[in-house]
């Protein structure tokens, strides 16, 4: 599960994102207190299992003491490995067992990954084909900045490579080029909430030095994890 499926891309970023995108009631908000910063995310209630599952782990405590594994600069910062807490330095993380998964919950185009929305990691379709989740670990989108003609490229290839079922609509190819993110993992991994405060310290947190296996040199975890409403 270290592995997110992912088409490598050589473009630059710019701009930020924050912009609640979502209709939604009232939501539940979680503070990740962090060795570089805070981060709050807002978890989305038309991801329902998603939601519980990620309230459960953090009043467990579970995300306390966690590192952010997997780090890729223009891309992703990945955390959630239950088994990293103890990990020594330079050891591979992202494969510690887990007991469960969490079924999809694809809701785009509702749902998509703009900069700042935060998804759940799984395995690849060829050993997991209904696209059900990690148990605990997620990732929080970074990306990069698109003109209107690149985000028509991936609009076309979208449609084709889901067969129409997944179609960009012009609302989110607006937001793409506006703010930023991964079309390419759209229709394929569950989004279930965004960051509304911190995204200064996602981008200083996917901007570390790595190892040869993505995982930043020196050490970067979650220190707390809470609930903070409603």
């Amino acid at each position: 599960m270290r592995k997110l499926l992912f088409t490598s891309m050589l473009l630059f970023f710019s701009g930020t994102v924050l912009a609640q995108t979502v209709p939604d009631t009232v939501r539940n908000v979680v503070l990740l207190q962090t060795t570089m910063g805070d981060i709050r995310i807002a978890l989305f209630n038309e991801t329902p299992l998603h939601r519980d599952n990620f309230i459960k782990l953090v009043e467990k405590g579970k995300y306390d003491g966690v590192l952010f594994h997997r780090v890729i600069k223009d891309f992703m910062i990945q955390t959630g490995d239950l088994g990293s807490v103890k990990a020594k330095p330079g050891e591979e993380l992202g494969e510690t067992p887990e007991k469960y998964k969490v079924p999809a919950e694809i809701r785009y185009p509702l749902l998509f990954h703009r900069r700042g929305m935060v998804a759940a990691a799984r395995e690849a379709d060829r050993v997991n084909p209904k696209r059900e989740s990690s148990a605990s670990q997620f990732y929080i989108v970074y990306g990069w900045n698109f003109n209107e003609a690149e985000i028509e490229l991936f609009k076309h290839k979208l449609d084709s490579t889901s067969g129409g079922k997944h179609v960009m609509p012009p609302e989110v190819m607006e937001a793409y080029v506006r703010y930023g993110g991964t079309p390419h993992l759209d229709g394929a991994y569950t989004v279930f909430g965004e960051v509304l405060e911190g995204m200064d310290v996602v981008e200083k947190i996917q901007s570390v030095e790595t190892d040869p296996a993505d995982r930043p040199k020196e050490d970067i975890r979650i220190i707390k994890a809470s609930i903070l409403h409603p």
